[in-house]
C-alpha cells in the first residue's frame, strides 16, 4: 500500500543554477527507461517501490518516481525533483511517503550513492525471509555480489519518518546491496547504470538459488578462493557492462515505447 507524504512543507530554498540541462534530461529518460524495464521484468511491486538518482549538479537534490504512477507509465517528465526537506523543486504530484523517507536521508547521509533502487521483487525479497545470509554463493550470478552485502535485520514497519531513513543508511553502511528483512532489498550504486545492472542480476542471482533450493537437495557453494577472485573480475568489467545494459534497454525502448523520453 502506498502512502502520501505528510510533511510540514516550507519554502523550496530559490536556485541559480537550471534543472534543465542537458545532462539532468538525460538523468531522467534514463532512470524512466530503468522503471519501465523493472516493470517488463516484473520487479516492481503495484505502485509502491520507487527509483531515485541524484540531479547531476546539485548534490542537494534527487529524482524519484511520483506517487500513484506504475513503473510502467514513467516518462522522463514525470519524475519528481525533491531536495532532502520534503519540497518538490519540480514536477507535479509527491513522492510516496517512504520513499522520500528512504531515499532523501540515504542520499544525504551517503553522497557515494548516485543512485538507489528498492524494491520488492519477488526472488531477492524471498531471500530476505529466510533464516541466514540470503546468499548461499552458489551461483556465478551471485558471485557479482559476493563481499557487497548488507543484511537488515530489524524490520521496524514502514519508514515514515526521517529515523528510520537513517537506520536503514546506517545499516548499509559501505555495502552497495542491502537484504531489508522481511521485506525487499535496496540496491545503491555511483550512477543509474550500475543501479540497474546489480538490479537485474541480484533478482536473476535470487531466482535461480531459489529454484535450486526447491529442489530439497544442498546447495554447493563456491569455494571461497574462488568466489573472490570472481567477485574481483566482475567489479573490473561493472561499470562498463553497466553502461552498455543501459543503452541496450534504452534501444529497445526506443523502438518499443519511446514515450518513455517525453
Amino acid at each position: 500500500m502506498a502512502h502520501e507524504l505528510n510533511l510540514t512543507k516550507g519554502p523550496a530554498v530559490l536556485r541559480n543554477l537550471p534543472l534543465d540541462t542537458p545532462e539532468i534530461w538525460e538523468a531522467r529518460a534514463d532512470l524512466a527507461a530503468t522503471l519501465r524495464m523493472a516493470a517488463h521484468h516484473g520487479l516492481e511491486e503495484g505502485i509502491c517501490n520507487h527509483f531515485s538518482a541524484v540531479v547531476p549538479g546539485h548534490p542537494d537534490l534527487f529524482l524519484v518516481n511520483r506517487l500513484g504512477w506504475a513503473f510502467k507509465e514513467a516518462t522522463a517528465s514525470s519524475l519528481l525533483i525533491c531536495d532532502y526537506e520534503g519540497n518538490v523543486i519540480s514536477g507535479d504530484g509527491e513522492p510516496e511517503a517512504t520513499a522520500f523517507f528512504i531515499h532523501a536521508r540515504l542520499h544525504k547521509m551517503m553522497p557515494r550513492v548516485g543512485a538507489a533502487f528498492h524494491t520488492h521483487m519477488p526472488y531477492a525479497t524471498a531471500l530476505s525471509m529466510i533464516e541466514g545470509h540470503p546468499f548461499i554463493y552458489a551461483g556465478q550470478t551471485s558471485l557479482k555480489f559476493y563481499g557487497r552485502v548488507a543484511v537488515d535485520e530489524d524490520y521496524n514497519g514502514l519508514a515514515l519518518d526521517n529515523t528510520e531513513g537513517d537506520r536503514i543508511a546506517s545499516v548499509i553502511g559501505d555495502a552497495d546491496i542491502l537484504f531489508m528483512r522481511n521485506h525487499g532489498v535496496m540496491v545503491c550504486a555511483p550512477n543509474i547504470a550500475e543501479a540497474w545492472d546489480d538490479l537485474y542480476y541480484l533478482e536473476r542471482a535470487a531466482e535461480v538459488q531459489v529454484k535450486a533450493m526447491s529442489t530439497g537437495r544442498k546447495l554447493v557453494p563456491v569455494a571461497e578462493h574462488i568466489a573472490i577472485a570472481a567477485a574481483k573480475q566482475m567489479r573490473e568489467g561493472d561499470p562498463e557492462s553497466a553502461r552498455m545494459h543501459l543503452e541496450s534497454l534504452r534501444r529497445v525502448l526506443d523502438r518499443e515505447a519511446p514515450e518513455y523520453k517525453d
